[in-house]
């Protein structure tokens, strides 16, 4: 399954790897490329091929911020004044009628997701893992929100969780979680 990936790194990372003072502990070690987040992703799409629609091909967008965009977003959005990990934003749930020769000629937009590299590098370093894992799952977290998945109780936090650790061993990453 094709999926192009549009990694939009508000908050420096690729940027400021030359200079590792500039980052937060251990974020040089989370420094990820865009074609690492597009083979992730493409995993993750045929591991919840079963949840999305066919098309010829899916778009995603992630952007990486800090804690201060982050929270202006959460307030916006959830009416929440406070920094969140990650935030999903589902094209798919938009209902808007597409033309059939679209829908079989142009990718699908999935939609964006966004996460906060402050508050990523805060947990990672909680959970005693490295950065890169923190965000790829995030990451996951964000794309299951992005296919329809939802945790409105503990028995659906509980199964998307564990859908969450099944998309970081199908690229090869693991998490411990509490």
């Amino acid at each position: 399954m094709l999926i192009e990936v549009n990694v939009e790194d508000c908050y420096g990372l690729a940027q400021q790897s030359a200079d590792a003072s500039n980052l937060p502990e251990s974020a040089a070690s989370g420094e990820i490329a865009a074609d690492t987040w597009e083979n992730w992703f493409s995993v993750w799409l045929e591991n919840q091929e079963e949840y999305v629609p066919v098309a010829p091909g899916y778009e995603v967008s992630l952007r990486l911020t800090a804690d201060a965009e982050m929270q202006a977003l959460n307030l916006q959005y959830r009416q929440l004044d406070r920094p969140t990990d990650v935030l999903a934003f589902a094209a798919l749930e938009v209902d808007c009628p597409q033309l059939e020769e679209m829908q079989s000629s142009e990718p699908l937009y999935l939609g964006d997701i966004v996460i906060s590299i402050d508050t990523a590098n805060r947990q990672a370093q909680q959970q005693g893992h490295p950065l890169k894992t923190e965000l790829a799952w995030l990451a996951a977290h964000g794309f299951l929100h992005l296919l329809g998945w939802d945790h409105p109780d503990e028995e659906s936090l509980t199964q998307m969780l564990d859908q969450q650790e099944t998309l970081l061993r199908a690229i090869g990453l693991t998490i411990q979680t509490a």
